[in-house]
Parts: structure tokens; C-alpha cells; sequence
């Protein structure tokens, strides 16, 4: 898909990516057109996927939440249905923010999000733990966020 982008459409992306708030007017002068054909461009690239969305990214530690838990979830069996079945559950759960099916010793791994230790125990205990195809878990605590990026390198 990337090959159907052009530089300027590249530049829009980038540009939208570092600050997502810019009126069509600043963003046609970031990328150095006029703001008819940028925005036509951008409604573009909303409808055919490249922006999927505009969000807010909200600071976790000013709402409580400074606990971060990468937890990897190995299920006792897998296929389709079980797979299906643990995604639902997972969907469904706040405290994680992403869910990743992976490789390797783990089947998932969750990005968790709580306010301390003992919530973070609260959630193993009564939400992961009441799903009953799961096998093994493991938590890796973040002792400080190095490096955080929203954006894909364009």
C-alpha cells in the first residue's frame, strides 16, 4: 500500500503524527500547499486506512494509574475457539490497554495499566484468574519508560 503514497502524502502523515491538532491550514503550511488539496488528501488517507484515528494520549500518572505490567499469558490449549474466546474476555477487561498474540514460550502479551502493586494483584486474582484456559503467567514491572513513541517511523 505504502508504494501509492507520495512524498507530500508521506509528509502529511509524518506532520499529523507529531501533533494530530493542526488546522488544515497549519498542516498545508507545514507541507507547503494550500489547504484545499491537503485536505482532500488527509480525508484520503482516513478513508483508505492509513489514519485510523485521532486520539488524546492522556499522562497514566496524573490519572493514578503509574503502575505499568507487561504480563505474558500462556494458554493451556489453542485453537480458534480458545484463541476467540480469550481475545473477548481480554477485550473486555480496562486495565489492559494492548493485547498482542505473539510466539514463543507465551501466547499473549498484555500491556497492563493499574494504580499499585495490590491492584495489579486484584486483577491478576479475579480477572486474569477467572479465565480458565489460561496455564502460566508472568509479570515484568517497568521501573521507568526509556523510550515512548506513538508514531511509525515514515
Amino acid at each position: 500500500m505504502a508504494e501509492t503514497l507520495d512524498e507530500t502524502d508521506l509528509q502529511i502523515l509524518k506532520t499529523l503524527q507529531r501533533n494530530a491538532k493542526l488546522t488544515t491550514k497549519e498542516l498545508a503550511d507545514a507541507v507547503h500547499l494550500t489547504p484545499t488539496p491537503v485536505f482532500e488528501r488527509q480525508k484520503r488517507l482516513e478513508r483508505q486506512g492509513y489514519i485510523r484515528k485521532y486520539v488524546a494520549i492522556v499522562d497514566p500518572e496524573k490519572m493514578g494509574l503509574g503502575l505499568l505490567v507487561f504480563c505474558k499469558v500462556k494458554l493451556q490449549q489453542i485453537n480458534h475457539e480458545k484463541a476467540d474466546a480469550f481475545v473477548r474476555r481480554i477485550m473486555r477487561i480496562p486495565e489492559v490497554t494492548e493485547c498482542y498474540n505473539t510466539s514463543g514460550a507465551y501466547d499473549y502479551l498484555l500491556k497492563v495499566r493499574a494504580q499499585g502493586m495490590k491492584q495489579y494483584q486484584e486483577f491478576v486474582l479475579n480477572k486474569l484468574g477467572d479465565i480458565d484456559n489460561i496455564s502460566a503467567i508472568e509479570s515484568t514491572f517497568v521501573m521507568s519508560e526509556i523510550k515512548q513513541s506513538y508514531g511509525i517511523n515514515i
